[in-house]
C-alpha cells in the first residue's frame, strides 16, 4: 500500500497523482547507448585489442550509476492531489514528506524550459501562507497537476 493510501483520512479522495518525468532517464539511456555502440563497432570491425570493449563496459558502469539512482527516485516519490490537500513524499528509509492544505495554497508556479513544453515536463512550486513547498523539479504534466491543485 503506497504511502498516499494509507495516510488518507475519512471522506478523502484522490483526485490526481503525478510523478517524475521520464527525462531523467536521458543521460544514463545516452552513456548506455553508447555503450552498445562501442561494443558494436569493436566486433563489426573485428579489432583484436580490448580497447572497445573496455570503453563498452566503462560506458555501462556509468549508465549503471545515471540510471539506477533516477529511477530509485522515481520509485519512492508519490505526489497526490486530494479533495483536502497535497501530498508530497519522497524516500525510501529516510523519508521526507509534506502536506499542504488546500484552504492554505495562494498561487502554484508552473516553470518550464523549452524542452520542457515540447516533452510536457516541468518544475511545479506551490506556495502556501506562510510557507511553501520546495521546488517540485521534472514533474510530468505540471499544466495538469497546477490545474487540479487550483481547480479545487
Amino acid at each position: 500500500m503506497s504511502y498516499v493510501q494509507r495516510v488518507l483520512q475519512p471522506g478523502e479522495t484522490i483526485r490526481h497523482t503525478a510523478s517524475i518525468h521520464w527525462i531523467v532517464y536521458w543521460p544514463g539511456a545516452l552513456c548506455l547507448l553508447g555503450a552498445i555502440v562501442a561494443y558494436g563497432y569493436g566486433e563489426m570491425q573485428g579489432h583484436t585489442s580490448a580497447f572497445w570493449d573496455w570503453v563498452a563496459v566503462i560506458l555501462a558502469i556509468i549508465a549503471l550509476f545515471l540510471l539506477v539512482p533516477e529511477w530509485f527516485t522515481w520509485w519512492t516519490t508519490e505526489i497526490a492531489v486530494t479533495n483536502r490537500r497535497i501530498i508530497f513524499k519522497q524516500g525510501f528509509i529516510r523519508r521526507s514528506t509534506m502536506e499542504m492544505h488546500m484552504d492554505k495554497v495562494e498561487s502554484v508556479d508552473v516553470d518550464q524550459s523549452i524542452l520542457g513544453r515540447i516533452f510536457n515536463y516541468g518544475d511545479v512550486i506551490v506556495k502556501g501562507t506562510g510557507t511553501g513547498f520546495e521546488p517540485l523539479t521534472t514533474i510530468a504534466a505540471p499544466i495538469d497537476l497546477r490545474n487540479h491543485v487550483t481547480g479545487v
